[in-house]
């Protein structure tokens, strides 16, 4: 009987332990990005709570500024932009651009450019970004190890094929930021002077992961149009231009390097 005791307790001890890795691990899956799977419901409350003040963001070419939310919301705060489509600096810039780069984010399952919408602010039409806080520069980052380099690896060929497809021809590399805790997590900001008509490929693609692959290729007219459309020079015009450029570069080097060199599962 004591033995059968011993046997239960042991068993109930192992399981207890088990469910308590299991936690751990969904725990340390779980994205550090607070907007996934909340995207209507961030862009909500962005785009109509009132914004109590806003401070000028000592650095950027594009002067955002930092828009704070009452205490107690959703979230705390916003990058506002209130650049009118133009070429005064000698790039295209418009605020609507960074909405479109949020827009396609979430056409291609990105989750790296925060919910980004159009709102009224001080008597100005405006872009709204959620503020995302706990962020490093990823340049600050360089010569230590990440702690997946596979999925590193992963969000970087996303980050440079998504740059590639948007025209973000201007990316500072203060703008690539990197949400360290639990793991290291891309964030995309700053994408006023993208969506330009340009069809040169800025940066050096190596590949990216299939299924990644195969949501840029399968970008329509119909969807972009519908999504960007009106917040992009020419439409999906442009952007369509290049996703044809990226489609047939990396199946080029795929059939040089192989399939498993260039597409990752």
């Amino acid at each position: 009987m004591r033995s059968k005791l011993t046997l239960v307790a042991l068993l109930a001890c192992l399981l207890s332990s088990g469910l308590a890795f299991i936690s751990a691990q969904v725990a340390t899956e779980k994205s550090p990005k607070i907007w996934v799977g909340r995207y209507e419901e961030l862009e909500a409350f962005i785009k109509t709570a009132p914004i109590v003040r806003a401070e000028d963001i000592p650095i950027g070419v594009t002067r955002p500024r930092h828009g704070f939310f009452a205490p107690g919301g959703l979230v705390g705060g916003v990058a506002i932009k209130a650049l009118r489509p133009s070429r005064d600096t000698g790039y295209f810039e418009s605020y609507q651009s960074e909405i479109a780069a949020y827009e396609v984010d979430k056409l291609l399952q990105l989750d790296m450019v925060p919910p980004t919408v159009e709102r009224t602010f001080e008597g100005k039409t405006v872009s709204a970004q959620l503020w995302v806080d706990g962020v490093v520069q990823r340049n600050s980052l360089k010569g230590q190890e990440p702690p997946n380099p596979l999925d590193w690896n992963r969000q970087t060929r996303r980050w440079i094929v998504f740059h590639n497809l948007v025209a973000n021809v201007d990316p500072n590399q203060g703008n690539l930021l990197v949400l360290r805790e639990p793991n290291w997590q891309l964030v995309l900001v700053d994408h006023s002077r993208a969506f330009t008509n340009t069809t040169k490929m800025v940066f050096e693609m190596t590949g990216t992961d299939r299924p990644f692959f195969e949501r840029v290729k399968a970008l329509d007219k119909a969807t972009l149009d519908a999504k960007i459309g009106k917040l992009v020079l020419d439409g999906s015009r442009s952007i369509l231009r290049r996703r044809d450029l990226i489609v047939a570069q990396l199946e080029k080097l795929a059939k040089e390097k192989g399939e498993a060199a260039v597409f990752t599962p």
